[in-house]
C-alpha cells in the first residue's frame, strides 16, 4: 500500500536548507494497510471513474485525504451536515454547522509538519519527459518500481480521451503533443503495440490521422530527439550562444520570464549538443510507429515550422519564421568550422555552468517540473557519471504525486500557497475550541518555509535576482521567491501575531517581516504599479513577439497580475498597520500604484483577467479584495461599482457561478456548460461581492450562493470535486484540489461574519 512520507529525506544525494519541512513524498510498502484500508483505496478509484463518465477529470485527491484522516484522528462525521429546503432561508444554525465541519475536516488532512498536502497537477505534459530521460538513463528500471509503473500507466490510460488522443490537461481536447508523448511513455513503460492493447491503437490511429509527430510543436520535437525519435535538423534552433551575449541587449536571455529562462537554458544546451540517448529496439520500433513515411525518407528540415493544428495556440509570425530560418541556414553551419567551434564550446560551457547554479539553489528541485526533465537530460549528455544527475534522482520523489487516478508529475508542489490560504480560512471561522494545535503547526511551517537569504555568490550574474525574505510556492528548499505567496504568508504571520501563544505559537521575528516587506516592494512595477510573479517585470512587452513555443502566451518577460498585486496590497496595508515604523511611506506610494494598476487594468464588463486561476471570477475576487483593503468602496469607486456588476450578471439562476476553462485561452467570459454551478468559483464571486458591501446592499445573491455551499457539503465536511480551477500562461490548466475545502469555509467564515457578527 502506498504511503505519503511527510519532512523526510535519506538518501545521501539529498540536501535540505530545513530538515526537509514541506517535502512530501509517496512510498509503496507491500506490507502496509488493512484489508479495509486497501478496499478504501480501489472505492476511490472506483468512484474516479464513476465521475469521469459523469464529465468531472479532476481526483478528489482521495488517497492523501484516507491516510491523513485517519493517522490524525479528528472526529469529521459525528455533526450531522445542515441541509436546507426549497423554500427555506439560510439560517445561523446551518451556517455554523457548515463552518464548523469544514473547519473539522480542513483540520483532519493537515501533515505533521504543519503543511497541507496536496496535488498540484492537471497538464498531462509535465509526466512523460521524465519518463523519457529515466528510460535513456536505464533508471527507469532501478529508481522505479513495478508498483510506480502501474500507477503511471493508470494515470496515462485514465486521461485518454474518447478519440484516442490525450489533451494538454486533463480537460482538454487531443493534442499532438501530449498523444505522442503519452503512446512514447506507455510504450517505455512496457506496453506493448499489439492488436490486444486497444488504447496504444486508438492512441497510434489518432497520431497517424492527424499527420504523424512531423506534426509535433517544437517542444515535442526536441523531446523526440534526445530520445533518437525525431532528428535535430527537424527543429529550429536553440543557440546556446544566447547566453554569453552582453547582458546591455536588450533580447538577453537573462530579461526572459524565469520560467522560460530556465526551460531553454537546458534546451540550447541539447540543442547546442545534438544530444541524443541510446537507439535502442524500442526506440527504432518507435520510429516506425509514429509517422507516416518511412523515417529515412522524411525531409526533416521541412517539419521545423509544421505544427498540428489541435496544438497550436500561438502561431509564429512570418519574422519569427524569418530569424529561425536565418539561424538554421546561416549561422548553424558555421558551428561546425574553427574558430566557431570554439565559440560554441565556450557557450556550451557557460550554459552548463547557470544550469548547475540553478539546480544547486533549488537542492536539485529546479524550478518546475519542465526544468526539471530538461536539467536530467542535459547532465546525463554532460556526465551521466557525475553527482549532478544523481542529486537529481534523489529530487525525483518530490514531483510524483498519487491519487485516485495514478501517479503523476506535478508542477513542483503547491505547500505555501495552500498552507497560507488554510490558514487564513481556519483563522476566519472564528472558532478557537476548533483549532486544537493547526494554527500552530502552521505558523511553524510558515517561519520555517520562508528563504532567509539570497542566492549565493554574484547572483545577478548567474541570471538570478533578489529573494531574501520571500516565500516558494511550495518549500524553503525550492529556493524561487514568490510575490503573492509571500503576500498570503505574511499576512497569516500578522494574523497569528494578533492571537494568543497558546493557540498560534511563537511571533515571527520582526526583522523577517521586515525582509518580506523588503521583497514585496522589489517585484513592484515602477510603471504600472502592478506586481510581477518572481522578479521585477520587464517593461519590453513587445519581447512576447519573439515568443518560440505555439503552445502558450506571455512566456517571455515577467509581467504584472492583478492576483499577486491584490495579495501583496493587502500584505502591505496589514503590515503597516501593526508596524508603522517600516518604510511607511514607500509602502502608502505602493499601495496608491497598485490601486491605479488595478483601476487601469478592469475590462469593460467591469471584470478583471485572472492568469492563475480560471478567470474572470476568479480575476474580479481578488481585485475587489484589493480595493477593499485600500479603502475603496462601492460608493467611491467606480470600478468596484463595476466588478458587483460583472457578478451580479453572470449569477446563474439556482444562486451559483461557474466558469469554463475556455475563459482563458480566449479571453471571453464562458460558462460551465449548462450554466451549472462550481462551488469553488461561487465561494470566489460571494467573497468578491462582500468586499463589495454587497451584504449591507442587496443580501440575496449572497443568501442564495451561501445555501449552495451549505447543501452542498457532505457527511464529512468536505465539498464535492469539480471542474479544475486553477491555470497559467492562458493554455495551462491546473488543478488544486484542496480550494473546494479552503474557499467555500473562506466564503462561509466571511457570510457570518457579515450577517451574523454578534
Amino acid at each position: 500500500m502506498w504511503k505519503l512520507k511527510i519532512a523526510e529525506g535519506n538518501d545521501p544525494y539529498l540536501f535540505t536548507t530545513n530538515n526537509f519541512v514541506g517535502r512530501q513524498v509517496w512510498e509503496f510498502d507491500p506490507d502496509a494497510g488493512t484489508p479495509e484500508e486497501r478496499q478504501e483505496v480501489e472505492n476511490a478509484r472506483q468512484n474516479f471513474l464513476e465521475r469521469k463518465k459523469e464529465g468531472f477529470r479532476t481526483t478528489c485527491d482521495s488517497l492523501m485525504r484516507i491516510q491523513l484522516i485517519r493517522e490524525n484522528g479528528i472526529d469529521v462525521s459525528s455533526i450531522p451536515p445542515a441541509r436546507l429546503g426549497e423554500n427555506e432561508n439560510v439560517n445561523y444554525e446551518a451556517v455554523i454547522t457548515a463552518t464548523r465541519k469544514a473547519v473539522r475536516l480542513i483540520r483532519a488532512i493537515q501533515a505533521k509538519d504543519g503543511h497541507w498536502a496536496t496535488e498540484h497537477a492537471g497538464p498531462l505534459f509535465f509526466t512523460p519527459p521524465l519518463i523519457i530521460i529515466l528510460y535513456i538513463s536505464g533508471a527507469i528500471d532501478t529508481h522505479l518500481t513495478k508498483e510506480h509503473k502501474k500507477e503511471m500507466k493508470r494515470f496515462i490510460y485514465n486521461h485518454q480521451s474518447e478519440d484516442g488522443g490525450w489533451g494538454f490537461h486533463i480537460e482538454g481536447h487531443s493534442t499532438m503533443f501530449v498523444t505522442v508523448l503519452s503512446y512514447i511513455s506507455l510504450r517505455l513503460l512496457g506496453e506493448e503495440k499489439d492488436d490486444e492493447n486497444v488504447a496504444l491503437t486508438r492512441a497510434r490511429k489518432w497520431i497517424l490521422d492527424h499527420g504523424g509527430a512531423t506534426h509535433l510543436p517544437s517542444w515535442g520535437k526536441l523531446y523526440l530527439s534526445v530520445l533518437g525519435v525525431y532528428e535535430w535538423e527537424g527543429c529550429n534552433p536553440i543557440p546556446p550562444e544566447f547566453w554569453i551575449f552582453p547582458e546591455a541587449l536588450p533580447f538577453h536571455p537573462a530579461k526572459m520570464w524565469c520560467y522560460c529562462r530556465t526551460a531553454y537554458m537546458p534546451m540550447s544546451y541539447l540543442y547546442g549538443r545534438k544530444f541524443h540517448g541510446p537507439i535502442t529496439d524500442l526506440v527504432l520500433q518507435l520510429r516506425q510507429e509514429i509517422y507516416l513515411t518511412p523515417y529515412d525518407e522524411i525531409n526533416w528540415n521541412k517539419q521545423r515550422h509544421t505544427c498540428c493544428k489541435e496544438d497550436l495556440y500561438y502561431p509564429h509570425s512570418i519574422i519569427q519564421d524569418l530569424l529561425w530560418d536565418g539561424l538554421h541556414y546561416l549561422s548553424e553551419p558555421l558551428f561546425k568550422y574553427w574558430p566557431f567551434t570554439k565559440l560554441r564550446e565556450i557557450a556550451l560551457k557557460r550554459t552548463i555552468e547557470l544550469t548547475r547554479y540553478n539546480a544547486e539553489e533549488s537542492r536539485y528541485i529546479t524550478m518546475a517540473s519542465i526544468e526539471k526533465g530538461f536539467q536530467m537530460m542535459c547532465w546525463w549528455a554532460e556526465n551521466p557519471d557525475g553527482d549532478e544527475f544523481k542529486r537529481h534522482l534523489a529530487r525525483v520523489p518530490d514531483y510524483l504525486w498519487l491519487a485516485e487516478d495514478g501517479m503523476k508529475s506535478q508542477t513542483f508542489g503547491s505547500q505555501l500557497w495552500i498552507t497560507a490560504f488554510a490558514t487564513q480560512a481556519i483563522i476566519a471561522s472564528n472558532m478557537p475550541d476548533e483549532y486544537g494545535d493547526s494554527l500552530k503547526k502552521a505558523n511553524y511551517y510558515l517561519k520555517e518555509s520562508q528563504i532567509k537569504q539570497n542566492p549565493t555568490g554574484d547572483f545577478s550574474k548567474m541570471c538570478r535576482q533578489f529573494s531574501k525574505g520571500a516565500w516558494t510556492f511550495s518549500d524553503q528548499d525550492h529556493g524561487w521567491p514568490v510575490s503573492d505567496c509571500t503576500g498570503e504568508a505574511l499576512k497569516c504571520l500578522l494574523l497569528l501575531s494578533q492571537m494568543p501563544d497558546e493557540i498560534s505559537g511563537e511571533n515571527a521575528n520582526k526583522q523577517r517581516l521586515y525582509d518580506a516587506v523588503n521583497f514585496l516592494l522589489y517585484v513592484q512595477s515602477p510603471t504600472t504599479g502592478g506586481f510581477a510573479v518572481w522578479e521585477p517585470p520587464i517593461p519590453q512587452p513587445y519581447l512576447q513577439m519573439l515568443n518560440p513555443s505555439e503552445m502558450f502566451a506571455d512566456i517571455v518577460v515577467e509581467r504584472e497580475h492583478v492576483e499577486c498585486t491584490t495579495s501583496v496590497m493587502q500584505a502591505l496595508i496589514a503590515f503597516k498597520r501593526l508596524h508603522p515604523g517600516h518604510r511607511e511611506k514607500e509602502i502608502d506610494n505602493s499601495v496608491a500604484k497598485a490601486v491605479c494598476y488595478l483601476e487601469n487594468t478592469q475590462w469593460k464588463d467591469g471584470s478583471w483577467y485572472g492568469y492563475w486561476g480560471i478567470c474572470f471570477i476568479y480575476g474580479t475576487f481578488f481585485s475587489l479584495g484589493g480595493l477593499e483593503s485600500a479603502r475603496k468602496t462601492y460608493n467611491n469607486c467606480k470600478a468596484v461599482r463595476k466588478g458587483v456588476k460583472f457578478l451580479l450578471s453572470t449569477q446563474n439562476e439556482e444562486g451559483g457561478w461557474g466558469e469554463s476553462y475556455k475563459s482563458c485561452p480566449s479571453e471571453v467570459y464562458t460558462p460551465l456548460p449548462g450554466k451549472r454551478t462550481n462551488i469553488v468559483q461561487t465561494s470566489w464571486a460571494m467573497l468578491g461581492l462582500m468586499s463589495a458591501g454587497q451584504a449591507e446592499r442587496d443580501p440575496e445573491p449572497l443568501h442564495k450562493a451561501a445555501k449552495i455551499l451549505i447543501n452542498a457539503q457532505m457527511d464529512n465536511g468536505d465539498f464535492p470535486q469539480e471542474n479544475m480551477t486553477g491555470a497559467s500562461m492562458r493554455n495551462c490548466m491546473l488543478h488544486y484540489p484542496l480550494y473546494r475545502n479552503i474557499f467555500p469555509l473562506l466564503a462561509l467564515a466571511e457570510y457570518r461574519k457579515r450577517f451574523w457578527a454578534k
